[in-house]
């Protein structure tokens, strides 16, 4: 079911829990209550049910029923509406899931939808209702726990990042294969993570603004400037994330040119090297090949060759076979082929 909390609260103290919503609407009326509705991904006419009980903002409930919608908070006649991105980091796959939660605030109730497990909003109601007289202030405190804890559950998200990025760093000059991969998907999800927590410090911001205005008790916006402390503090640890990848992205990209660098100087040198090692066996080929040449030509038996009843042939053979073999290393030595 869509309807997994919803209660009317007076004076800070639940008075019962409805069974329906048309139950919560009518007890709202009659004891003058805080109703505090919650929804888990409702289809559009539970939503239509909502919003023509507190006479929600039709851009607002459409922006509800859709979802995927960017963080912000809006203001409608007497209603906030806010989308929060909460998120929370998997240890199990090193990966941040960002969730949506959509809230309504009005004078006398509360609605929540949420889109997504993340966050667990069961946590702000047993805090809320344990401490009736914060209760007791009406929606304004309903919204600060909200905000509060969204902006506790970024802490184990802002661990677990820079662990990875510990990791990263240590890879990068490991020379791992799969880091520039890694890093690309980590940069990816500061990026979404940044998205979600910068626009919150602006939140902060307006709703301390109309802290006067909408006469918010002083205690509760003690407790606002802390969460938007807190809200500052990641903001400015995700901006440092950023950087250092980005500066990793650089530093991956220069250690792959160098790399690359050196591979091509390495492949220049043996091919030099076999460039030289080719000369020479060249060389000695030629020189092998000149006395070769002619004691073949006067080994093919024919009776009819110059010199072969020749006494001083045989000797005049061999000095030439020496004298084109000399002759030859002279020349390949001297042009630096041997």
């Amino acid at each position: 079911m869509s309807l997994v909390a919803n209660a009317v609260y007076v004076d800070g103290k639940k008075r019962i829990d409805p069974d329906t919503l048309e139950t919560t609407f009518e007890l709202m009326r009659t004891s003058g209550g805080m109703g505090w509705i919650g929804l888990y991904r409702p289809s559009a006419e539970e939503i239509s049910a909502v919003a023509a009980e507190f006479g929600l903002h039709p851009l607002a409930v459409e922006d509800a029923t859709n979802g995927h919608q960017r963080a912000k908070l809006e203001r409608y006649g007497e209603t906030l509406f806010l989308v929060l991105r909460p998120a929370r980091y998997l240890d199990a796959e090193e990966k941040v899931e960002f969730g949506e939660l959509h809230l309504f605030i009005g004078h006398d109730f509360v609605v929540t939808i949420r889109h997504a497990e993340s966050p667990d909003l069961g946590i702000v109601r047993r805090r809320l209702e344990a401490d009736p007289e914060l209760l007791g202030t009406g929606p304004q405190a309903v919204l600060y726990a909200l905000l509060d804890q969204v902006a506790d559950e970024y802490e184990p998200v802002v661990l677990g990042l820079e662990n990875d990025i510990d990791e990263i760093e240590n890879e990068l000059f490991g020379g791992a294969p799969e880091v520039s991969r890694r890093i690309y998907e980590l940069h990816r999800e500061v990026i979404q993570f940044q998205r979600a927590t910068q626009p919150l410090q602006t939140m902060m911001e307006s709703l301390l603004r109309g802290s006067e205005k909408y006469q918010l008790e002083a205690e509760l916006s003690r407790n606002l400037r802390d969460v938007q402390d807190h809200v500052i503090r990641v903001v400015e640890r995700v901006n440092t994330f950023r950087a250092l990848l980005q500066n990793a992205l650089t530093v991956h990209s220069t250690l792959v040119a160098q790399r690359q660098n050196e591979e091509m100087t390495r492949l220049t040198e043996t091919s030099l090297s076999q460039g030289e090692e080719v000369k020479r066996i060249s060389s000695w080929a030629a020189i092998l090949f000149a006395p070769t040449l002619i004691a073949s030509i006067y080994g093919m038996n024919f009776d009819v060759m110059p010199e072969l009843h020749w006494a001083l042939g045989y000797p005049f053979a061999l000095l030439l076979m020496l004298g084109m073999g000399v002759g030859l290393w002279w020349t390949f030595r001297r042009n630096d082929w041997l």
